[in-house]
This record gives structure tokens, sequence and C-alpha cells, in this order.
């Protein structure tokens, strides 16, 4: 499982920080990724980040990317079954 960070993207719309609509900064690990939308299926908790004055969302689980909608969908590990 990794862990996610996500932050309100307070630089969208400028060069490289994706479009107006993409207001979701989500941290896999130290990987950054840019969305529109977020759907996040799994216990969540708040954090200060590191300068201590901003704040984050966190959780663990395994990312899902939907590109045509650029929804990033954190969700817990499927087990799988094993059949007997």
């Amino acid at each position: 499982m990794n862990k996610y960070k996500i932050r309100f993207n307070k630089t969208r719309g400028q060069p490289g920080r994706g479009t107006i609509d993409h207001v979701w900064r989500v941290f896999e690990n130290d990987k950054e990724y840019l969305f529109k939308n977020l759907n996040i299926t799994v216990p969540v908790q708040s954090e200060k980040d590191a300068n201590g004055v901003d704040y984050n969302i966190c959780c663990r689980g395994v990312l899902e990317i939907d590109r045509e909608t650029s929804t990033a969908l954190i969700k817990a590990i499927q087990k799988e079954t094993i059949e007997v």
C-alpha cells in the first residue's frame, strides 16, 4: 500500500500546474499528480505539511487513474480469493 497526501492546487491554471479545473494535487509517496476529480474510499486523516502551515489529507491505499475524466480513485487493496 502507498501513502497519499492530497492538497488543494493553489497554483492551478499556471504554466505546468494543470488547467483551472485541475484542483487536486495527489502525492503518491513522492510523485505528484494533478486531477480534476477525486474519489477516496479508504479512511482519511489530516496532518500539517512539512512547513507546519498548510494541511494535507492523508490515506493509504492504491491509486487508479481515470484519464478520460481526470479522476483519482484511491481505494483499498483487493484481496484475491483462492478457490479450493
